[in-house]
C-alpha cells in the first residue's frame, strides 16, 4: 500500500503551525512519530524566519522540522525544485518511521507534489529581466493580454495583476517554445501515497483581524532588525528572497521610501490580498477537509480514521 502523508493546508496566519504541533504530538504518543515539511514558498528564505513566520525552536522541539530557512536571499526556487527536496524528505522521513507532515500555504507545491508537475526547463535569465522589466514599466495587465493572445487556456486561470505568474507564464512561452498549458498537459506523475489533506481557515472577514494582530506580533519580535540584517546581506531588493509579503513593505521603509505606518498598513493589505487568494485556491479542491483554528479535537479524529483505514 502507499505510504500514508498528512497534508495541512490553509490561508496566511489561519493557525497552521498550531495544527501541525497538535497532530504532532498526538500521533507521538499513538506510536507515529511524525515529521513536519515546509510546503511554503516564503518559509525556505534563511534570513526572513520571522517575517515569513517560520516555526520557533521553542515549537520545532516537538518534532523534526524539514525545508524550513535553508535559502539564501539571492537564490530563486522553483516548484519543480522544491518538489524533488519534498520527495527526498518524504523518504528520509518514511525511513525513519515517521508520518510525513506537508504543511503550508503554497498551493502550487502541494499541488505539483500530490497531482504532478510539468517539467519546465530552465529559462534563460536574461528573458526574466526583461519581462520583469516590462511588467514594471507598462504593467501585469498589458502582459496578461499578451499571455491571453498565446495561451488563453492558462491566462483565464491567473488575475491579470499577478506580475509573478504572468512573467512566468511568458517566461516559459519564449523560453521553450510552449505554453504553460502545454506543460501542466505533460505533467509527471504526482506522488505515489496515501494523502489526508486537512485545511485550517477562516472566512476573511473572521481573518483579517488575525492577521493584522499578528503583523504588530511580528513587529514586536523584530522583523525591523531581522530586515535590517537581510538588508546588509543583500542589499538588492529585486532579489527573490524580497519579493515575500512583509519583506518588501520592510525593505521599502528602511529604503526611507514610504514610513513605518504605511509600511505596516500595506503589509497588511497585502497580506489580506494574499490570504483571499489561498482561500479561493484551497476551497477550490474538494479533497480538503475544513476545520476552523483550533477544532484540534475533530482534526485528531480525522486522522484517526486515515490512519484505520491505511492500516
Amino acid at each position: 500500500m502507499n505510504p500514508p502523508v498528512l497534508c495541512i493546508a490553509g490561508p496566511t496566519g489561519s493557525g497552521k503551525t498550531a495544527a501541525a504541533l497538535h497532530l504532532a504530538a498526538v500521533l507521538e504518543k499513538a506510536g507515529r512519530p511524525a515529521c513536519v515539511i515546509n510546503a511554503d514558498s516564503r518559509q525556505v528564505y534563511r534570513d526572513f524566519p520571522i517575517i515569513t513566520a517560520q516555526p520557533t525552536e521553542e515549537e520545532r522541539s516537538v518534532c523534526p522540522h524539514l525545508l524550513y530557512g535553508w535559502l539564501e536571499t539571492p537564490r530563486k526556487i522553483s516548484a519543480g525544485q522544491w518538489t524533488d527536496m519534498a520527495k527526498d524528505a518524504i523518504e528520509k522521513t518514511l525511513a525513519e518511521g515517521r508520518v510525513p507532515m506537508l504543511v503550508g500555504g503554497t498551493g502550487f507545491y502541494m499541488r505539483a507534489l500530490l497531482d504532478g508537475i510539468a517539467d519546465i526547463p530552465p529559462v534563460d535569465a536574461a528573458i526574466t529581466a526583461r519581462l520583469t522589466q516590462e511588467c514594471r514599466e507598462k504593467g501585469a495587465p498589458a502582459l496578461h493580454a499578451r499571455l491571453a493572445a498565446v495561451d488563453p487556456a492558462y491566462a483565464a486561470k491567473i488575475h491579470p495583476n499577478d506580475s509573478q505568474r504572468n512573467v512566468r507564464a511568458l517566461e516559459v512561452w519564449e523560453g521553450t517554445g510552449k505554453t504553460f498549458s502545454w506543460w501542466h498537459s505533460n505533467a509527471q506523475k504526482p506522488l505515489a501515497c496515501n494523502v489526508l489533506r486537512l485545511g485550517v481557515g477562516l472566512p476573511l472577514p473572521e481573518l483579517t483581524p488575525h492577521l493584522e494582530t499578528r503583523i504588530h506580533a511580528m513587529l514586536k519580535a523584530g522583523a525591523m532588525d531581522e530586515a535590517h540584517r537581510a538588508l546588509a546581506l543583500c542589499p538588492d531588493t529585486d532579489a527573490p528572497g524580497w519579493s515575500g509579503i512583509g519583506c518588501a513593505e520592510m525593505a521599502a521603509h528602511l529604503l526611507g521610501r514610504i514610513s513605518l505606518e504605511e509600511c505596516v498598513s500595506l503589509w497588511a493589505r497585502n497580506t489580506r490580498a494574499y490570504a483571499k487568494r489561498q482561500w479561493t485556491w484551497f476551497r477550490a479542491d474538494e479533497r480538503i477537509r475544513w476545520f476552523r483554528p483550533g477544532e484540534f479535537r475533530a482534526m485528531e479524529e480525522a486522522a484517526s480514521r486515515f490512519f484505520s483505514s491505511a492500516d
